[in-house]
């Protein structure tokens, strides 16, 4: 059944591949220009170009654009993020170039559909990243991945519902606005790749893509070799994301989450190097000077540190730590210094 997210999103049902088959099988192997998001409008408001020269403004009263924010709004309220969505940008497609990589995504989504046997998985995932590397990839497509990778070497992005992952790598700008794409991902046969992996392809015809956990992934991993054949960026959205109280925080927050008031981070990390992988700490480490130059939240860098290290982990190190700290705790949070 087409939920109402998939449904406004160009009828591209990710669960139904008899729909998906709908978009690819025309005359040209690609969507309708309604579908794409070529609106072919003259409107004064598309005309106006703010961010990018390839993308339009959708205007607020389009479903599309309410669809879009509440699903992000929704998401990031979940995390513990209150959002407010500044603008809404739809990629047109338009030029010869652009309309070739659209036409390129979609045989591509069709061959993947035969490999699988009427199913390529094509989902709506998030990219976050720097104002300047969205319109990058805008105009130009996907780059080698610079920044340390958990699962392999590729392009990592978040599923729909999950925005917060892509989040976390879009930095705000100087207007603190920060910006992610929303992007049509051909991901066919995914398979799990292990934390601190170094696979940087399939690890056999069998598989496509990868994601980190199979049951519920957080990530979506698009080998670099696929990164701009089966990733169509369709939409920026730019938005502010401010974490709410303490007490509100707490309320949305895992009953997992590693609760210690006094733990020096410091401390922590000399702690988890006996246990985690050099990349790893030094992963840790670059977010945690992030922190203190006030470029990523405080949540931002507890999230990271569970994310890498694990909760089980970091539960028994906070303990042990305690059991050491019994005659005067320290003044220095665990996440706080």
């Amino acid at each position: 059944m087409l939920t109402l997210f998939g449904d406004l999103l160009h009828n591209f049902d990710t669960q139904n591949p008899h729909s998906e088959r709908a978009n690819v099988e025309n005359s040209d192997s690609c969507p309708s220009d309604s579908e794409s998001g070529v609106s072919g409008t003259d409107s004064n408001e598309h005309r106006s170009r703010p961010f990018c020269n390839n993308l339009s403004a959708v205007s607020n009263g389009e479903a599309i654009y309410e669809v879009v924010t509440k699903k992000l709004v929704s998401s990031l309220s979940s995390c513990g993020f209150n959002a407010e969505v500044e603008a809404v940008y739809r990629n047109d497609y338009t030029g010869i170039m652009s309309r070739a990589k659209l036409q390129s995504f979609c045989i591509y989504s069709k061959a993947m559909e035969v490999k699988c046997g009427g199913n390529s998985n094509v989902k709506y995932a998030w990219y976050g990243a720097s104002k300047n590397e969205i319109r990058r990839i805008v105009s130009h497509g996907f780059g080698l991945p610079v920044d340390t990778q958990t699962h392999g070497q590729g392009v990592y992005l978040s599923p729909v519902d999950r925005p917060f992952e892509s989040m976390k790598s879009a930095s705000p700008d100087e207007d603190g606005l920060r910006h992610m794409l929303l992007c049509r991902v051909i991901l066919g046969k995914i398979e799990a790749v292990p934390r601190f992996s170094e696979q940087c392809n399939p690890s056999c015809e069998e598989f496509d893509s990868g994601v980190d956990d199979l049951a519920s992934p957080s990530k979506y991993i698009v080998w670099s070799s696929c990164m701009n054949t089966h990733i169509l960026p369709e939409f920026v959205i730019s938005f502010r994301a401010s974490s709410y109280g303490r007490g509100d925080q707490r309320r949305s927050q895992s009953s997992r989450t590693p609760n210690s008031d006094w733990m020096p981070f410091p401390t922590l990390i000399t702690t988890l190097s006996k246990f985690l992988p050099r990349d790893a700490i030094e992963l840790i480490g670059k977010n945690h000077s992030d922190y203190k130059n006030r470029k990523i939240t405080r949540q931002e860098l507890i999230q990271l540190v569970r994310n890498v290290a694990g909760d089980k982990l970091l539960m028994a190190i906070i303990k042990s730590y305690r059991r050491k700290q019994i005659k005067q705790p320290s003044s220095n949070g665990l996440y706080n210094n």
